[in-house]
């Protein structure tokens, strides 16, 4: 199974729903708080080419945030990213 990680900042309602629907569907993911860490930021930015969070990533694939891991989730695409890699 493909490694997960979530980018996320503290108090983030998208984020906590990205990590919610990840629960939910039975994947484990890596949390990783990009809250006081501006070189991690910019580099995921960079990766990523958005500036929001969170950013979730399967392998190196960029999903996008919430609201592109739940388009991922219903059609799915989140499953055949995760059992691909």
């Amino acid at each position: 199974m493909a490694t997960i990680k979530v980018y996320t900042s503290p108090y983030c309602g998208y984020c906590s729903a990205a990590k919610h629907l990840l629960s939910s569907r039975g994947y484990e993911y890596e949390e990783i708080d990009l809250w006081g860490d501006p070189a991690l930021m910019q580099e995921i930015m960079r990766k990523s080419g958005q500036r929001t969070v969170p950013q979730i990533f399967i392998g190196e694939h960029s999903v996008g945030g919430y609201q592109e891991l739940l388009a991922a989730a219903s059609s799915g695409e989140l499953e055949a990213l995760v059992a691909d890699l």
